[in-house]
């Protein structure tokens, strides 16, 4: 039992046993899913081919199904991916009513306005080709998929456990931008609740009506929810400042300007290719050791403690990677064969699939194999069992 093939194989029973439906119940990093997300939003903002944008769309509401938690702010998908419609739909309009009139296939033709001389270049109806539908129905559901991955992010991710995770020196600037990400979930669990009331009291939860009736209780509950929030931040002394010297303050400031520089310097360096190459990648190394070491003690200053916090193990680092390859892929695809990921327009043909880019965004669907359940959250097994369970009580009905 002391052979070392042994020992391997049992520390890899042990990592698998941890990944997955049978692993203990627990909350997967936030800052993880948002890399995730991250990478599949950079895999759709390369390509306009709507094969491979309805894979991701579908890759992140499988995983969105399979480990979203039990709770109102895991409900914003389905907003995103309504919203991603009328992207889509606003921007076909937009097209039609200003289209330019490239391709050859005209389908119908608008009243033209005309216009003065100063707006030569813009019009205002005119012939619609199918061309520029096409183009324009690329374009705006390559935005709608994009959409959909930050409304997986939002669905998947804890906004307050993100929070706990940024850096103690970036706190108040982390509080500002989750509660801007959390704007959207929240009101989605708002208007959630308002409408489960108006069913349960038997009122209308459809229509205009019902809509301006459920207004006024859903900015209610958020300014309640507010000014709890600031009781419970309040009471838990949060913005106390911890002792730090003068010396100290002005050392973290100079260090995070010079790494803010290093790091700009670094990154058109590497970027601009009439730079020489010896400036970029040295600037942008000492340039983030330099921020890092400032964001440290700048750290200092805020005093913080973290409960409980959440781990970073073997799940993450795999959800991390299952993010990322797609988002590699379709950036090396991009550079090798940009034909590939575009849709063809001019003239209309038929799309192909990309073997390699298909097979990179399949890969992120391990997101949900490999992470965890959260806690609460029921296995699919339990889902169809609960949703035969209430079928055979329909038809015993």
């Amino acid at each position: 039992m002391d052979d070392p093939a042994w020992r391997w194989i049992a520390v890899s029973r042990r990592t698998l046993h941890a990944l997955g439906d049978r692993a203990q119940p627990r909350w997967t990093h936030p800052a993880a899913w948002w890399v995730w997300a991250l990478g599949l939003a950079t895999a759709a903002s390369r390509t306009t081919n709507p094969l491979l944008l309805a894979m991701i769309i579908a890759v992140a509401g499988w995983v969105v199904a399979r480990r979203r938690p039990d709770a109102p702010w895991s409900r914003s998908f389905a907003v995103f991916l309504r919203l991603g419609f009328i992207v889509v739909a606003f921007r076909v309009l937009f097209m039609v009513f200003f289209g330019s009139g490239i391709g050859a296939h005209v389908l119908l033709t608008l009243p033209e306005v005309p216009l003065p001389d100063w707006a030569a270049g813009i019009s205002i109806g005119g012939p619609i080709t199918a061309e520029e539908l096409l183009l324009a129905l690329f374009q705006g559901l390559a935005l709608a998929t994009m959409l959909a991955c930050l409304g997986a992010a939002n669905s998947l991710a804890s906004p307050t456990r993100l929070l706990a995770s940024v850096p103690a020196a970036l706190y108040e600037i982390g509080v500002a931008v989750v509660v801007a990400m959390t704007f959207a979930p929240q009101l989605v669990g708002g208007v959630t609740r308002v409408r489960t009331a108006r069913r349960l009291r038997g009122r209308s939860h459809r229509g205009v009506r019902a809509f301006a009736g459920s207004v006024m209780p859903v900015l209610e509950g958020a300014l309640e929810r507010a000014v709890d929030l600031a009781a419970a931040m309040d009471a838990r002394g949060y913005g106390r400042t911890g002792p730090i010297s003068r010396r100290l303050r002005i050392s973290s400031a100079a260090l995070l300007l010079i790494g803010l520089l290093g790091v700009c310097l670094g990154v058109y360096s590497l970027l601009d290719a009439g730079t020489p190459g010896n400036i970029g990648l040295p600037a942008l190394c000492a340039g983030a050791v330099a921020g890092i070491v400032g964001l440290a003690l700048a750290g200092r200053r805020t005093v913080r403690t973290r409960y409980r916090p959440d781990p970073w193990a073997m799940p993450e680092i795999l959800l991390c990677v299952t993010g990322l390859v797609p988002a590699v892929a379709m950036v090396t695809a991009s550079l090798i064969d940009p034909v590939s990921l575009v849709g063809q327009s001019t003239p209309p043909a038929w799309l192909g699939l990309p073997l390699v880019p298909a097979v990179a965004i399949a890969c992120a669907m391990l997101a949900g194999v490999l992470t965890p359940p959260p806690p609460g959250a029921p296995s699919l097994r339990r889902l169809h069992a609960e949703r035969a369970q209430d079928a055979v009580t329909e038809v015993a009905a």
